[in-house]
């Protein structure tokens, strides 16, 4: 068998990225009192790096850090109630991508798109590392 038809080692450890990119949801975010009433778009954009060092995947979403697994946990952090500060949000995304032992950093950046008429977006970009 040629280098090139080889089947990969399963025993290697293999580095992904897992993406989640322009997630807009309603929040309960803000300071000041007029943010106190009501919900903001906020979007919110990840990158998780992964070392898959538990063997082959065999197709199995057991077996991978999964999206929708944080996109859930996201939204269970927002359906918890009001938060003060973009930089609260970003910290408790980034400490649940980093309760998951196969993570090995995870890059957030969570931003408020509605509060200046003349940006995209305003907000926080957090990175941590184990």
């Amino acid at each position: 068998m040629s280098a090139k038809t080889q089947s990969p080692d399963p025993s290697a450890a293999t580095r992904r990225c897992l993406l989640i990119r322009d997630l807009v949801v309603p929040c309960a975010i803000g300071v000041h009192e007029h943010e106190r009433h009501g919900t903001q778009r906020v979007r919110i954009n990840i990158r998780v790096r992964v070392m898959d060092d538990e063997g082959p995947i065999e197709d199995s979403i057991a077996n991978v850090v999964s999206y929708e697994t944080i996109v859930d946990g996201i939204r269970a952090i927002i359906a918890g109630g009001h938060i003060n500060l973009v930089e609260t949000l970003a910290d408790r995304i980034v400490e649940l991508c980093l309760a998951n032992r196969r993570v090995r950093s995870v890059w957030v950046r969570v931003e408020k798109l509605d509060l200046y008429p003349d940006a995209d977006g305003v907000g926080v970009e957090v990175e941590r590392s184990r």
